[in-house]
């Protein structure tokens, strides 16, 4: 069994379980993973990293919808 994790996602602490990757944590907090963009600790975090990206304790993650319009 994973144990859990504290982490901020835009500005607020949420828990997850450890060892989980990027886009499973996004649908947990009930984002869509297509529609969104990443910072992870400060940085763009780039799509075809996010599989590869295991969040950790105290990581930063800001996420931000992407809107389509004119």
């Amino acid at each position: 069994m994973f144990s859990q994790i504290n982490l901020q996602v835009n500005g607020e602490t949420r828990n997850s379980t450890a060892q989980i990757p990027l886009p499973e944590l996004l649908q947990q907090l009930g984002f869509n993973p297509r529609l969104v963009a990443v910072e992870y600790n400060g940085e763009i975090l780039h799509r075809q990293f996010w599989e590869s990206t295991q969040v950790k304790e105290g990581d930063k993650l800001e996420v931000v919808t992407i809107v389509g319009g004119g």
